[in-house]
């Protein structure tokens, strides 16, 4: 049964930051922990190592209520060197559909929905906003403060282009965020490669060079400090394979997936989410649980035939406990979950009852 989400759709995304989170995510309920951390996680004990992806986290009030409700990895929502826009509202839709969202399903586009029934699956375009560090730095700080023994709270980010084809600067500005997150205390950085940049449908983790270069960059810069790169999909395999061993070999784990884009329509016809640049949005939940449990278990193949070690976070279509248990059986190390949580903040509390 789907409760009241801690991001209320209905509401801006700046309604949210201000007086989110809602539900039962802001009931002020702590979930006991018992005396020992049970699992490891690069290198920190966990009580469980699962938590919430980077994205419906939008400040550090969202992030302490995560780490009360039992998600012992949370992930604040992805920061920028500087103060970046939303997408207008609204940044949250419903999708008509049943079952998997396959490439080809995607291709051929989906219709909005008002209501949210399960299996959830849903769409969302926010465009990867941000504060200035000068907040957000203080911001997560408090929130990592916040951490019980085993929890660890993760850091994502991205570079922000200048639109001037400085690539040089570019890559600069990846490697300023993660050391403007580890001055703010993060012990667990998140590179976000999977996402479009400045509304472009281009994704950095497809341009393998690039990423490989990117992710030398701030490995080279932070040091020991565990990264975590976020990735899209992958249909060829042989694309997959040189990522994993051009990336996988600096990256100290790969996350996957983020989302599957898709046209969105009304039952009109007419762009579900205004603006340009807006027709095709990811759509996550349910409908993407194949294609996260499908990247897990290949990237356990080639973790084991390239002699690598990278560690791997699934992610994608956790709704229910059991998804968390077939993703650690395909071979996740950490799982995580995004809109599943996001209506069920009890989500990470029912899965720790099925492993007590």
């Amino acid at each position: 049964m789907l409760q009241t989400p801690f991001f209320d759709p209905q509401r801006s995304y700046e309604d949210n930051y201000n007086q989110g989170p809602f539900g039962a995510f802001a009931d002020g309920e702590i979930y006991k922990e018992g005396e020992t951390p049970q699992a490891e996680f690069l290198g920190f004990k966990v009580n469980l190592p699962f938590g919430i992806a980077a994205g419906p986290l939008l400040n550090g009030k969202f992030v302490e209520a995560a780490l009360d409700k039992g998600f012992d990895l949370p992930v604040y929502k992805t920061v920028r060197t500087r103060a970046y826009p939303c997408h207008p509202w609204p940044n949250v839709l419903g999708v008509k559909m049943e079952g998997d969202l396959t490439l080809a399903r995607a291709a051929g586009g989906l219709v909005a929905a008002t209501e949210y029934t399960e299996p959830l699956s849903i769409t969302n375009s926010f465009g990867v906003p941000s504060f200035d560090p000068e907040f957000w730095q203080k911001d997560i700080a408090a929130a990592v403060a916040h951490a019980r023994p085993g929890q660890v709270v993760i850091g994502s980010f991205q570079g922000t282009s200048r639109g001037d084809g400085d690539v040089t600067a570019y890559i600069a500005d990846f490697v300023r965020a993660a050391k403007l997150l580890q001055a703010a205390g993060v012990k667990i950085l998140e590179v976000n490669l999977s996402c479009p940049n400045e509304g472009t449908a281009h994704l950095v983790c497809f341009d393998i060079p690039r990423a490989e270069e990117i992710v030398g960059a701030i490995k080279n810069e932070i040091g020991s400090t565990p990264l975590i790169v976020k990735t899209a999909y992958f249909e060829d395999q042989n694309a997959l394979r040189d990522f994993a061993l051009r990336v996988g070999s600096q990256a100290d784990a790969l996350a996957a997936i983020n989302t599957i884009p898709a046209e969105i329509r009304n039952e009109k016809g007419e762009q579900a989410l205004p603006g340009a640049g807006r027709l095709r949005s990811g759509v996550c939940g349910h409908a993407i649980k194949w294609a996260g449990l499908a990247m897990t278990r290949r990237l356990k193949d080639l973790r084991a035939e390239l002699n690598l070690k990278f560690a791997i976070v699934g992610v994608g279509g956790v709704t229910v406990p059991a998804d968390y248990f077939e993703y650690r059986a395909a071979g996740a190390d950490a799982v995580m979950s995004a809109t599943g949580a996001m209506w069920n903040p009890q989500l990470a509390e029912e899965i720790k009852k099925r492993t007590a």
